[in-house]
């Protein structure tokens, strides 16, 4: 129990409510979206579709991000718990429906569009859950437990299809086999859900409208600088963390590593490096910072600096593993800050009840680069030699993390000018007197 007191829960129950949050947020991507990276062409195979249609599907699920904004009022409107709900059930009817019939790729657009829209509502549910669901102090370790947890989650049921595979002739049934699985794992998470997430019903006064008090939250929301930034600063990290991705192919292509050496080094470096940073970061935001804006901060820096010397050394064959130890480094550093990515908006000192509108505009501005880093960065390597395209890359990131920084710093200032002006007029009203103006 103690244990649990030092991660933030006052109770097994509110431990379990945690965790049911965390993995519904895993398991609804489980049989669809976390097989693109590993097993990418045997979900074509499955499906019966090309890459270009394979593409178009994926956009159609990236269309959450346009639907982010509205969210944020059906998440103030709605509870965590009724949300998570629906939105697995709506994943468990689509995803049996693709597996009884099979259907065209047409028929799949449409079910993607509907994912893009559930998910636009359903995200932001898992975020606020998690700040609900944790401590108010140990709102980093939180953010690090959902990162670490999902990721762990996703490399260990994917590798024991692989082990499956390893033993088990005919690939292609034992995926079907997974999917299937995986898909029907939504109904013991559904319940979970329904038995140990509280109900956090928008709460009003006789006569109030909810839906009204909803807007009004998210009107209230869109108006504070301090989310903002918050979301500005999430926004750089992610940015940063695309730029990540382009590391296994920049040792291949410049210091000409073949394809097994690459897998292991992206498996480490975007895989596991990503489940043991996320606990890291929660610790020392919560432990020795004491703020996640502050560990974002730091991780952001850190960036900076690896990404800098990467940038100014040698591209020579002798400085390679040098580049390997900078470029793990730089790994860490943004798994540091991506593992708590949106901790700095449940720190931005939004009322409680309006916490699931904050978290659907923190996402909306976290995830928006997805729809420019990767077409950029692609453009980037088309168009100049290997060494000149990375280098641009790896400066891009860069300067994101620098103005990321720069962000942090400015809410770090905004929300100790917050603090002070309420201390004064605290003190004011104690003493009877007006506090200054400001």
């Amino acid at each position: 129990m103690s244990l649990l007191k030092k991660i933030g829960f006052s109770s097994k129950k509110q431990c379990y409510g945690f965790f049911s949050v965390v993995m519904s947020g895993q398991i609804i991507y489980s049989a669809f979206e976390a097989f693109k990276g590993t097993f990418y062409n045997l979900l074509l195979e499955v499906l019966s579709i090309d890459n270009t249609q394979m593409g178009i599907l994926f956009t159609l699920i990236g269309s959450a991000m346009f639907f982010y904004i509205p969210a944020g009022w059906v998440n103030n409107r709605f509870s965590v718990k009724s949300i998570l709900m629906t939105g697995l059930f709506v994943r468990f009817i689509s995803m049996m429906f693709i597996i009884i019939f099979a259907p065209g790729f047409m028929v799949l657009a449409v079910i993607a569009g509907l994912w893009g829209l559930v998910d636009a509502i359903f995200w932001p549910a898992v975020v606020n859950g998690v700040n609900l669901m944790s401590g108010d102090k140990n709102k980093g370790m939180a953010f690090g437990l959902l990162e670490s947890t999902r990721r762990a989650a996703e490399m260990s049921m994917n590798a024991v299809i692989v082990g499956i595979m390893a033993l088990v002739a005919g690939s292609i049934l034992v995926f079907q086999g997974a999917i299937v699985f995986y898909t029907l794992l939504i109904l013991p998470m559904i319940f979970c859900v329904w038995k140990f997430v509280p109900d956090n019903t928008l709460q009003v006064k006789q006569g109030e409208s909810k839906n009204k008090i909803a807007f009004q939250g998210l009107i209230h929301v869109l108006k504070m600088p301090t989310v903002w930034l918050a979301a500005i600063t999430s926004l750089t990290v992610y940015w940063t963390y695309i730029t990540l991705i382009y590391t296994v192919p920049y040792l291949q292509a410049v210091f000409g590593l073949t394809t097994a050496q690459a897998a292991v080094f992206g498996i480490i470096n975007t895989g596991a490096m990503g489940i043991v940073a996320g606990l890291i970061a929660g610790f020392i935001s919560d432990y020795i910072f004491k703020s996640s804006i502050k560990m974002m901060f730091f991780a952001l820096g850190l960036t900076v600096l690896c990404l800098g010397i990467t940038i100014i050394l040698p591209k020579s064959a002798d400085m390679l593993m040098i580049n390997i130890a900078l470029l793990m480094c730089f790994s860490f550093s943004i798994f540091l800050a991506k593992g708590i990515i949106l901790a700095p908006i449940a720190e931005a000192g939004v009322p409680r009840k309006f916490s699931g509108a904050a978290m659907s505009v923190g996402s909306f501005a976290a995830y928006a680069s997805v729809f420019w880093a990767y077409a950029l960065n692609g453009w980037i390597i088309d168009s100049y030699s290997a060494v000149k395209a990375y280098q641009l890359i790896f400066g891009i990131g860069l300067a994101v993390s620098a103005f990321g920084m720069i962000c942090a710093l400015m809410l770090l200032w905004l929300k100790k000018k917050q603090g002070h002006l309420s201390t004064e007029e605290d003190s004011a009203e104690a003493q009877g007197t007006e506090a200054p103006a400001s």
